[in-house]
Parts: C-alpha cells; structure tokens; sequence
C-alpha cells in the first residue's frame, strides 16, 4: 500500500477526533454549520446550537486552536476553520437480551471528526506586500521575479 506524504503545512492546525460515539449523518450537520467562519464565530455558534453533537465538536474546535497557539504560535483572532469533514467509523455491535432466550443486536455507530484551522494573517501580509509593490512610487529593481516554463526544455520533443 502507497501512502502519500503529507507536506508541512506552516499555516494551519490540526486536531482529530477518533471513534466519537455519534453517527457521521448528526455530527455533518453540525460541521456544515461551522466549517469556513472565523474561530471565534465559530465557538459561539457551537455553544449555541441545540444539537447533542455540539460539545464533541466544540471540544475539537478549542483543542485545534490551542494546538494552533501552543505550537505554532498563532494568534486566536487570525483562525479560520478551513477544513472540517466527519468519515464513519466503526459499528459497535451489542446484543440486548429479549424475552424468551432471544436477543436484539443494537448498532452504535461512531465518527471520525478532523477540524483544520489556518491562519490568515499570512495571507492577509502577503496581500499588503502585493498592494506595495503596485504603488508607482515602489522601486522594483531589488526583486528579481523569474518565470520559468516547466514544460519545455528547449529539447528535441519541444512541440510549441
């Protein structure tokens, strides 16, 4: 089995919650909710809501962000929740005993919950520095800005 490597992201924070006991349908519709706000906006909306699925969630969401400010050094104000999706876990499967020797079986179903907050102060310096160097007093002759085309090589099977 090839397993892909994952690259270092220097933007965003993780936090991943196993065999939550909640089926993956009730948590989506919670996720659906947050997934795209702020942290914070998040954070309200999830105390707010009535469903049983929230505090798991919430739970998720805080872990996440403390990962993103303890680890990396993220401001909690600058966190955007850029990724959240719930997979199916596995079926807990009991027996209940019935009358007359018989029994029931009983699913429980749990979930997988990955919530990946990014933060957006890069982003937002990275479009401060564009908006500079498009001022016309700004000096461009410091910055070397090279395009390279990757696909020709300039050999024989250059088809352009």
């Amino acid at each position: 089995m090839i397993k892909n490597k994952k690259k270092k992201s220097y933007t965003s924070a993780y936090a991943l919650g196993q065999y939550i006991s909640m089926s993956a349908h009730k948590a989506r519709r919670v996720v659906d909710q947050i997934r795209g706000r702020s942290y914070e906006e998040a954070l309200m909306i999830l105390e707010l809501m009535p469903y049983r699925g929230c505090y798991p969630i919430f739970k998720l969401v805080y872990s996440a962000a403390a990962n993103a400010s303890h680890n990396k050094g993220f401001k909690e104000t600058n966190l955007v929740i850029s990724k959240a999706e719930v997979n199916q876990g596995n079926t807990v499967k009991k027996l209940k005993p019935r009358a007359r020797g018989r029994s029931y079986p009983i699913k429980r179903s749990t979930c997988h919950i990955t919530i990946v907050l990014e933060d957006i102060s890069f982003y937002q310096q990275y479009e401060e520095y564009l908006m500079y160097l498009k001022k016309p007093g700004c000096s461009n002759e410091n910055i070397n800005l090279t395009c390279y085309d990757t696909y020709s090589s300039g050999g024989l099977w250059d088809k352009k």
